[in-house]
């Protein structure tokens, strides 16, 4: 009864999965509310009714695609990709596979799935891939979300808002592990479900039933399990596969300021957060330490390549440091105290992503990073989660520090031995460990050299306009990068784009690929043919790139991507010791998995941009949001590419793009 009531409602989702469009670093933050009843204690954000996993036990299953869906959609994504002859071949091989191998492949996948009801397909599979990946977490994987400026100025100041910070952090956290953070919910008629009577009703309904009375509702909760590795977790570099480790009775902040790590507790010995005056005086007593910079940081350790840095961490233990890292692991989180004030966005983005490899530990499960100007972020390190949960942190660490700051300018330091409490880490290091560090610098150095990163706000127009016209906003946006490419390189390249799939049960992210035969053709319209279309069958070209990709999002958002369950099946036969079928290794899929623009979007009140490195040699990583009446972009490349000039071209097409919506014809 209740598979097939869940696939009954899994059914009826898609009816109004355009509405579910989460993103990977989630979008749709308007439709997810947080309010709930206040804390009656300073220790907690609020007390939800509802308790926070409520909803975690009957969440849907990821579904696992039909092969000969996933197959069609594979094609269809490599259409555009490929010339004729190409794509003969590869069609020719796909079809083999699926009468053949991934028949098989498919069946075995589908009995492990049903025989592992406690999680979904995709978990472990892309764990490993995160975890068995030897490459650096720094540019490789490891994202940032920057906070907005507190609006009150004054409370910019780094102490004061690192103080405030640490204090929200600490309240999130003990509101998670109380079970009365407001569980995740996306509301599509907040007016029926997210009201004090609904969740008065819906916290008596037995967690096995509680999602199919909120889908009764049209409220889709998500998943959460990701949360509990938000805090006291680090991933531990080891030979061949890292491992992730969580211990939860760590009550210490991790501090590091000029490459030197201190640590402090921030909850006392009977789980309170400990007086953010005492916070303060610590945080004080660090930022005016004067210790000079280490000759050997140790944090640039975890900037390594991951089977160098679990041999150096065995040294590290073997020379007697087991006791310090272990303080460094089971930190709360990581604090960044930096000495240096930005100058704008772009120093902000190459500060905030990777720095200058000292006064980070990137390992950590993720680090709030401060200027001397008082501009923060967070960094994260991505095997653990894909950033629902980040963001929703970041959501209401700036609510709390903004609304309910507990310290203010002028608030005096509690007159505490902040000496006796904080304690400075150190090292014993041998000539080894030192030559070790030293290469690390040197590896860091080369790489993020080679990183260039640049900006572009398109001012003409945004969400609002778009919506008027009836084109999806992220189409637009996706179109736009199809275009600018186009005109800059004459070509049309493998494209990702990340949804989440966070609304079944361990469900991780599912990718949208907007490179399609819609935007090619539309894409050369205006890019080649300019003066050979009308306006009005430019906007009809404009309206089927937006209704296609509209069914992208809706099916990836829904588990039915293609990306994933090829994935998965690769990595069954290589669990098997199969050999790989020639689908597999067609040059064709190497190509679609080479993705040159990967993109991720990001709009919410506490974030002001985010961004990341390309995931390939000669890739843009594209960072972007589409605000109501202005669309911005946060762009990385390596010396391969031209950021500078492909933003231009995106800004080009993007007012090419609202000009043909104002009924104007295309210059020649």
């Amino acid at each position: 009864m209740a598979t097939l009531l869940s696939s009954q409602c899994v059914a009826s989702m898609k009816k109004c999965a355009s509405l579910i469009h989460l993103r990977t670093v989630a979008r749709g933050v308007d439709k997810r509310k947080y309010s709930s009843e206040p804390a009656s204690s300073s220790e907690f954000l609020h007390r939800s009714v509802v308790p926070t996993m409520h909803y975690q036990k009957s969440l849907p299953r990821l579904p696992v695609p039909k092969l000969e869906d996933t197959i069609k959609r594979y094609l269809a994504a490599q259409r555009p990709l490929l010339d004729d002859d190409q794509f003969r071949t590869t069609e020719k091989t796909a079809k083999d596979f699926l009468n053949g191998v991934g028949k098989q492949l498919h069946e075995e996948l589908v009995t492990q799935d049903k025989n592992n009801k406690h999680t979904s397909y995709i978990s472990g599979p892309w764990f490993d891939m995160y975890l068995c990946a030897r490459d650096s977490v720094v540019l490789n994987f490891n994202p940032f979300m920057s906070f907005n400026p507190d609006p009150k100025k004054e409370y910019n100041d780094q102490l004061i808002r690192a103080t405030n910070i640490v204090c929200s952090a600490v309240r999130f956290m003990k509101t998670l592990r109380t079970g009365i953070l407001e569980p995740e919910v996306f509301h599509l008629n907040p007016a029926k479900s997210d009201t004090d009577g609904f969740k008065k009703f819906i916290r008596w309904v037995p967690s096995s039933l509680s999602w199919y009375g909120a889908y009764m509702v049209n409220a889709y909760p998500l998943d959460m399990s990701q949360y509990f590795r938000l805090f006291n977790s680090t991933r531990i570099p080891k030979r061949g596969r890292d491992e992730l480790f969580t211990e939860e009775k760590g009550r210490h902040l991790l501090v590091m300021r000029k490459g030197n790590m201190y640590v402090f507790d921030i909850i006392d010995k009977d789980g309170n957060l400990v007086k953010p005056g005492e916070i303060q005086s610590h945080l004080k007593y660090i930022l005016s330490d004067q210790t000079p910079a280490p000759a050997f940081p140790l944090g640039v350790l975890t900037s390594e390549n991951r089977d160098v840095w679990a041999g150096l961490r065995e040294k590290l233990i073997a020379a007697g440091n087991a006791e310090v890292l272990q303080n460094v692991d089971s930190a709360i989180f990581c604090l960044c105290l930096d000495d240096e004030s930005m100058r704008d966005h772009i120093q902000i983005s190459h500060n905030m992503l990777h720095g200058d490899g000292c006064n980070r530990w990137y390992d950590k499960s993720f680090s709030v990073i401060l200027a001397k100007d008082g501009q923060a972020a967070i960094n994260f390190e991505h095997s653990w989660g894909d950033g629902v949960a980040v963001l929703r942190f970041q959501n209401e660490i700036f609510k709390d520090t903004t609304e309910q700051p507990v310290v203010h300018p002028g608030s005096q330091a509690a007159a505490v031995d902040s000496a006796s409490a904080v304690r400075r880490l150190q090292f014993n290091l041998d000539l080894e460990l030192q030559d070790g560090i030293k290469q690390a610098k040197t590896n860091f150095d080369a790489a993020v050299s080679k990183l260039t990163i640049d900006a572009m706000e398109f001012k003409k127009g945004g969400k609002e306009r778009l919506k008027k016209s009836k084109l999806s906003p992220d189409a637009v946006a996706q179109l736009a990068f199809q275009m600018g490419f186009l005109k800059q390189y004459g070509q049309t390249v493998a494209t990702y784009e990340s949804c989440s799939t966070a609304a079944f049960k361990h469900g991780r992210t599912e990718t949208i690929r907007p490179a399609t035969i819609h935007t090619k053709q539309c894409s050369h319209a205006f890019v080649f043919q300019r003066g050979q279309h009308s306006v009005e069958q430019l906007r009809a070209m404009l309206n089927e790139c937006s209704k296609y990709h509209g069914q992208l999002t809706k099916e990836a958002a829904m588990g039915q991507g293609f990306d994933r369950h090829l994935f998965a099946m690769r990595c069954l036969a290589n669990s098997k010791g199969q050999p790989l079928h020639s689908l597999y290794t067609d040059p064709a899929y190497a190509a679609i998995n080479h993705n040159i623009l990967s993109t991720s979007t990001l709009t919410s009140p506490a974030v002001s941009l985010g961004g990341f490195a390309p995931v390939v040699p000669d890739g843009f990583g594209v960072g972007y949001g589409v605000h109501d009446d202005w669309i911005g972009c946060n762009v990385s490349s390596y010396p391969a590419r031209n950021v500078h000039e492909f933003l231009q071209c995106v800004h080009e097409s993007l007012e090419d793009i609202f000009s043909v919506l104002e009924g104007k014809s295309l210059n020649k």
